[in-house]
């Protein structure tokens, strides 16, 4: 199961508005589903605003007997932040356009709207908030196509040097269609929104042997409503990550 369906997943984003660019490469191990996934993210800014996308890959593909084969499926995300006036006393609100998109994945989304940018004097603490128009294709659908999101990122948490707090918050609306249960209760009644919440803690390992380029952390996915499942979620998951 891809683990970002219908994420505006932006923790580095939100990490980077105080830098130029930033490549990452992410492997988490989640203990709720039993396989792996990886998880490319970039972030890159100009004159003209910002870049962020992450793919993820789960490798949770099985032949008949159960054995490990390869990769299951594949989730995309890119989105631009448009921002001609970064001088004016409007800094600090963007333009906000965004895709997301699978292999093996039905649904589809296209996301307008603005986000709105927060920080302390040095940049260690960041926060964004965006309000987006959300479409869906195929059978998908909503009678509230909003979009929610708040991410945030902090740096040195509890003044140890190294040590990230990072992630996001999206509420959107959705008639959600369950698909996870054959059968369902017969009080069930259709869902009209979902929420997904993914924070990270990362510590910087690599810095006490001279490879700083290296974190280890954790993840944990909460979530409401979410990729076919009814009800509430909380899917832990650790992992490691390496800054190119």
């Amino acid at each position: 199961m891809i683990k970002k369906l219908f994420v505006a997943a932006f923790a580095v984003l939100a990490l980077a508005q105080g830098v130029k660019a930033q490549t990452n490469f992410q492997t988490f191990y989640d203990f709720s589903r039993g396989h792996f996934t990886t998880t490319l993210e970039g972030f890159y800014g100009d004159k003209w605003g910002n870049t962020f996308f992450f793919v993820d890959y789960d490798y949770n593909a099985k032949d008949a007997n159960d054995n490990f084969i390869g990769v299951s499926g594949s989730y995309f995300e890119i989105a631009r932040c448009l921002n001609f006036w970064q001088d004016s006393a409007l800094g600090a609100l963007s333009a906000h356009v965004e895709y997301n998109g699978g292999v093996g994945f039905g649904n589809q989304n296209f996301l307008f709207g603005a986000d709105y940018f927060m920080h302390n004097d040095d940049f260690s603490n960041t926060f964004n908030f965006k309000l987006l128009y959300k479409t869906f294709s195929g059978n998908a659908s909503s009678d509230i196509p909003l979009q929610f999101t708040f991410v945030w990122g902090m740096q040195n948490l509890f003044g140890i040097e190294g040590l990230r707090f990072s992630g996001f918050a999206d509420l959107w609306g959705e008639n959600v269609v369950n698909f996870m249960e054959e059968v369902l209760p017969a009080n069930y009644k259709e869902r009209k929104f979902v929420f997904l919440s993914e924070p990270q803690l990362w510590y910087n390992v690599g810095q006490h042997f001279g490879v700083e380029n290296l974190s280890i952390g954790t993840e944990v996915e909460i979530s409401m409503n979410f990729a076919g499942y009814d009800g509430f979620f909380v899917r832990p998951c650790i992992g490691t990550k390496w800054v190119f």
